[in-house]
């Protein structure tokens, strides 16, 4: 074990110093991370993304294609032949279709390239020609990031925590009820360990779907063709000394068994490959679920920025650490589902939470920042009459019955610390405010050649993810 995790990082060390010494004679690419928080929008996200960067008449604030200097995009094969390939136009289709439907969210790894022809600027440009920089999307379960986390905790540290976390949750209190009655020092019993197993499964379901964040293990709500297999078939248990041929002692084994075989080999092979970050957050959905979501939230936030090393592009940063991430952008979805007077409160609340994540987890060293975006506008604003006076509402077509309506989400408050501050201290609900959410099904488009989809600030955050490498 020793010796192959020795001969890992030497190939490693050798394969960073081989695309040290070459990248200078070789084409520029981007590998950008795309992940996101219990529904938060990934796969839109990434096909709204790359149709703007294909046609861009909807992108002013990304700079290159503002000043002309993209002159052409186009998609190629991606160079990893072991990745599915993200399904871009059929995404697309379906997006832009007479009768438009969302698509089904990430359940796996896919990747998609996406080149661009860029006129380099600055004192020299006069002198070069057009340069060729790839942008290599890779879109991936925000569950499975978390998971990183686990890389740094026994099975204990993690029960322990696991456990803790359940206490309040949708059907963890039932799961905690469950296990206080195991003995983990009797001999492993296969049809008891699938029980755990199930009903623990069935806790983390039910927790996001009702909004919380952390559900990690994230291959218990994403198991694939790994259901079943007794790398996943293990659940928190009260510490204890666990026996030989144990429950516990088998229970922790798979525990390790997950690490080594599923997280780290994702660590290895994708994220720490990755140059920049983008983490999508359903912001407003955590807070219609209540206090115990947001601040789940926030401590998910802490969690997935304690899994990133920070350092820039640096020789032996690349030798040692292995990564190579330079920005990370947490980016606060379904802005269109509030009129645009309140997208400012919505960017102050994400700043705020990650102003906080920064602290909890002490992390330094690349550039972070935080926006509300829509990557797909699915409303128009309108101001109504109410009883109390005009109200700004958006105005959509419901998904369940493709009927229009407006709503009001309620007013978010200018101060985060309102919303923060009874998020931190456990409370049940918010006491001076309702806040609801609407399903909207996506738009039906009418685009002028030249336009991308419709969106709100998606050039501002192709700008701080891109901007300065095009």
């Amino acid at each position: 074990m020793v010796i192959a995790a020795i001969a890992d990082q030497i190939s490693r060390t050798i394969e960073g110093v081989t695309d040290t010494l070459t990248a200078p004679f070789s084409d520029p690419v981007i590998r950008l991370g795309v992940t996101g928080l219990s529904r938060a929008g990934k796969t839109v996200f990434i096909t709204s993304l790359v149709a703007n960067l294909m046609d861009r008449g909807r992108m002013p604030q990304l700079e290159a294609a503002a000043t002309g200097a993209i002159q052409a995009a186009y998609l190629q094969p991606q160079p990893d032949d072991t990745i599915p390939r993200f399904s871009f136009e059929a995404h697309l289709a379906q997006l832009t279709a007479p009768n438009p439907s969302w698509p089904e969210g990430t359940r796996h790894i896919s990747e998609l390239r996406l080149s661009l022809k860029v006129q380099p600027s600055g004192l020299l440009s006069g002198f070069s020609g057009p340069r060729t920089v790839h942008i290599d999307i890779v879109d991936y379960p925000g569950e499975w990031l978390l998971d990183l986390g686990l890389l740094d905790q026994s099975f204990a540290q993690w029960s322990e925590a696991a456990l803790e976390r359940a206490r309040g949750r949708p059907g963890g209190d039932d799961y905690v009820a469950l296990v206080a009655g195991v003995d983990p020092t009797v001999k492993l019993d296969e049809p008891e360990a699938l029980v755990l197993a199930e009903r623990f499964t069935a806790h983390l379901q039910d927790a996001r779907a009702a909004g919380f964040s952390d559900c990690s293990p994230g291959r218990f709500l994403l198991p694939g063709d790994l259901a079943g297999s007794p790398v996943l078939t293990f659940a928190p248990l009260p510490q204890a000394r666990y026996p030989r041929g144990s429950l516990g002692r088998e229970f922790e084994r798979r525990f390790e068994s997950y690490k080594s075989k599923i997280v780290q080999p994702f660590f290895r092979d994708h994220f720490a490959k990755i140059d920049r970050q983008v983490v999508l957050v359903d912001v407003l959905g955590a807070i219609h679920a209540g206090p115990a979501a947001l601040d789940d939230l926030r401590n998910a936030m802490a969690r997935i920025l304690g899994a990133f090393r920070p350092g820039r592009n640096a020789f032996l940063t690349r030798i040692f650490q292995g990564r190579r991430v330079e920005k990370i952008l947490f980016a606060a979805t379904k802005a269109d589902h509030l009129h645009h007077s309140q997208h400012p409160q919505l960017t102050a609340i994400t700043e705020a939470l990650l102003r906080e994540a920064k602290d909890r987890a002490d992390f330094a060293g690349a550039q972070t920042a935080a926006m509300s975006i829509a990557a797909l506008r699915t409303t128009v604003e309108e101001t109504i009459d109410h009883k109390d006076g005009p109200l700004d509402v958006v105005r959509g077509r419901l998904r369940d019955t493709g009927k229009q309506a407006a709503f009001y989400p309620g007013k978010l408050p200018s101060d985060p610390a309102h919303l923060l501050a009874p998020a931190r201290a456990g409370s049940d609900k918010w006491l001076d405010a309702d806040y609801s959410v609407m399903n909207f099904a996506p738009a039906v488009l009418s685009r002028r050649p030249g336009d991308g989809p419709p969106h709100i600030r998606l050039d501002k955050a192709a700008q701080f993810l891109l901007g300065d490498r095009l």
